[in-house]
């Protein structure tokens, strides 16, 4: 095809999250560390499953009001370093394509060249060897080989090809991977994304598939999977039969054997036929199938899906509260484990957003918790360096306040900042205090390791123990009190004065006493502080000032 509209980009954009939806599992497994928060697949399919939950339910024949609606989607669901550039690279694309209803093959070019510009331009220092890379070679090879004559596929055959060939050579731009053997998770995220929409190009749509839905309990269940708790999918459309099936390389319609096939695969059907047209309503929990087989019959002119779940959800209507004047300063930090939430409360912490390794907040998660703050300045700890990136856009999307971060990257920084806040001093004296305050301490953490690897000169083995400080190995060992001890003694030097030790939910008292006591012993001139946490995935966060 010469052109796409926003129908054909709707599908596509479809077909991209739910590709992405099956391969993510797939996308986590590169991650480099060989620690249980290898979460790139998983924040790219939560990002992109917003973003198409935009356009599902639209009917825009204006390629740009979908690309728009998908980048709003992308935006408010962005997680984690990976998503928010995804969000961005689609939030280029869609300014790529304003005021356009079609575009052919060199607009599309444009579109993604514009998308690679935005992208790079939100990063601070960008890395190459990651998602950046492959967008950058992929749109660059697709804009000097497009030209007028080209059609829409050929474009994207290019694009993708020089995409995988770009994700193969990110070992070689970033060490890490080449030192562990595995190449950019994020860009292998935005490869799924980019197949996807290939399929959808040739006239067929990527299914979810229940075996990945699954896999995860913490992913959203997949129409179909529980029938009885799952009212499925209303689908509507309006199908524009060809007038010459053999030459369009469609098939010939009967009406009959058409309407049976769509009764077996859904309920509710009405179908009314014209010499022209046909129009379709159903339910079903398998859209995708639905769409394809009608698609073998003509184009679409009209489409609509909608999940019925989740319209009943919003048809509850929240009641309306009176407003409330708005307190000076608002305090927001992310954390998970009950320990360490009451620990930011005690500290002035307004609202705690439930998140950190394995589950990293959305930029709606932190639009929601900024306006629930009802401040005039809002200051906000990340607490994790793959959450700066989604609370900083945030706070460039929101209108209701000031709002600023304060980049902490670990739940010690995060305190230490709380600890410097002073509710008498003006914004800026806050903010500046409060960011150096993140220089002042080390942090590390132990937890266990999920594969054999060797990183930064460790060797390390599946199941043991392995202490991190910063993004370093520092040690690995079969004991985790052996491996605890290890890395505090690496952080503690001359100039330490206090340990903070947070104990992780699975940690039993016996061992924390165990550890308490020996670091009692060992360091007689140094504060111990040792409390629960009760954090998941990491047994012990540490903190040296």
């Amino acid at each position: 095809m010469k052109t796409i509209d926003g129908i054909t980009l709707k599908m596509m954009i479809i077909s991209g999250a739910n590709n992405l939806f099956n391969c993510y599992p797939e996308v986590d497994a590169l991650n480099v560390f060989p620690v249980p928060d290898g979460d790139t697949g998983t924040n790219m399919n939560l990002t992109m499953s917003s973003g198409a939950k935009e356009v599902i339910n639209r009917n825009d024949t204006s390629i740009y009001d979908i690309a728009k609606a998908f980048s709003r989607g992308l935006l408010m669901g962005a997680r984690g370093n990976s998503g928010v550039i995804l969000s961005q690279i689609f939030r280029g694309f869609a300014k790529g394509l304003e005021g356009k209803n079609t575009i052919d093959a060199l607009e599309l070019a444009d579109a993604f060249h514009a998308g690679k510009e935005v992208a790079y331009n939100a990063v601070m220092r960008p890395v190459e060897g990651t998602i950046l890379t492959v967008i950058r070679e992929a749109s660059d090879a697709l804009l000097d080989a497009v030209n007028e004559q080209m059609s829409i596929e050929k474009a994207f055959e290019i694009l993708l090809k020089e995409a995988n060939a770009s994700l193969l050579r990110t070992p070689e731009l970033l060490p890490v991977l080449k030192e562990v053997g595995v190449v950019d998770s994020g860009g292998t995220g935005l490869i799924k994304i980019l197949e996807g929409f290939m399929v959808a190009l040739k006239g067929e749509l990527v299914e979810k598939s229940m075996a990945t839905a699954t896999s995860n309990n913490s992913q959203p269940k997949v129409v179909g999977e529980d029938e009885d708790t799952n009212l499925g999918y209303e689908i509507k459309f309006r199908l524009k039969l060809s007038s010459d099936a053999h030459k369009d390389g469609k098939k010939t319609f009967a009406e009959k054997r058409f309407t049976n096939v769509l009764s077996s695969h859904g309920s509710d059907l009405i179908v009314n036929v014209s010499e022209t047209h046909v129009e379709v309503k159903l339910n079903s929990f398998v859209p995708g199938s639905i769409i394809n087989y009608a698609h073998q019959y003509g184009e679409f002119t009209c489409l609509n899906i909608v999940n019925l779940s989740e319209q009943e959800e919003f048809e509850e209507k929240a009641e309306e509260v009176a407003p409330i004047k708005k307190k000076k300063y608002g305090l927001i930090a992310v954390a998970v484990g009950e320990g360490i939430e009451n620990l930011f409360k005690e500290l002035r912490v307004d609202v705690v957003v439930s998140g950190g390794q394995t589950m990293n907040p959305s930029a709606e998660d932190f639009l929601e918790a900024i306006k629930k703050c009802n401040a005039e300045h809002v200051f906000v700890m990340p607490n994790n360096s793959n959450i700066v990136m989604a609370a900083s856009q945030a706070c460039d999307i929101q209108e209701d306040c000031k709002a600023s971060v304060i980049p902490s990257k670990t739940i010690p920084q995060g305190l230490v900042a709380c600890m410097m806040f002073n509710p008498e001093a003006d914004p800026l004296e806050n903010e500046k205090e409060m960011s150096g305050a993140l220089k002042t301490i080390k942090s590390g953490q132990v937890t266990f390791a999920i594969k054999d690897t060797s990183i930064d000169g460790v060797e390390v083995k599946k199941d043991q123990f392995i202490g991190i400080q910063g993004k370093s190995i520092v040690c690995c060992k079969e004991d985790r009190l052996e491996t605890t001890l290890c890395l505090i003694d690496s952080m503690v030097d001359d100039m330490s004065s206090i340990v903070t030790v947070l104990v992780g939910e699975d940690v039993k008292e016996d061992e924390a006493n165990k550890l308490l006591a020996a670091l009692e012993n060992k360091y007689s001139d140094v504060e111990i502080d040792l409390k629960r946490g009760d954090q998941p995935v990491y047994s012990y966060i540490l903190g040296v000032e």
